[in-house]
């Protein structure tokens, strides 16, 4: 896989992201919502930035899609958590897959996203994996 093919990925993933984090805001019990709108923020920063990154590489960044298939229903707080979780999963696979493709600084800021949506699954899950966006390959 290309860095551009692994970042029209990472910006792919981004958009869900963002996107299921609307719902989740929506669901979150009201303890939570500061975390889940600091979440929310992240995406949205990083689709922005991997925006930037795509046409840096030579790409046309991918758009958006008009709706997202949600993994399951979420109905309540406690399935809002469950889907943060999911959403964070699924974005620390594809910047796994990211910090694989790219090199130099490009790298370094797949691997601090791959972090960052790690730790935030933790919170949301209350439990980590052995190897953040490498568990469906395990």
């Amino acid at each position: 896989m290309s860095a551009l093919d692994a970042a029209q990925a990472a910006l792919a993933a981004e958009h869900a992201a963002v996107y299921g984090y609307g719902v989740v805001g929506g669901r979150i019990a009201p303890d939570r919502k500061a975390e889940a709108t600091a979440a929310f923020e992240a995406h949205r920063a990083r689709r922005d930035a991997l925006r930037r990154t795509v046409r840096d590489l030579g790409g046309s960044p991918v758009a958006a899609a008009a709706a997202y298939r949600l993994p399951f229903a979420v109905d309540d707080p406690a399935g809002a958590v469950r889907l943060a979780a999911d959403l964070e999963d699924r974005v620390a696979g594809v910047y796994s897959d990211l910090v694989r493709a790219a090199e130099g600084p490009l790298r370094a800021e797949a691997a601090a996203s791959l972090r960052e949506a790690a730790v935030r699954a933790v919170r949301w899950r209350g439990t980590g994996v052995t190897f953040p966006g490498l568990a469906e390959r395990v």
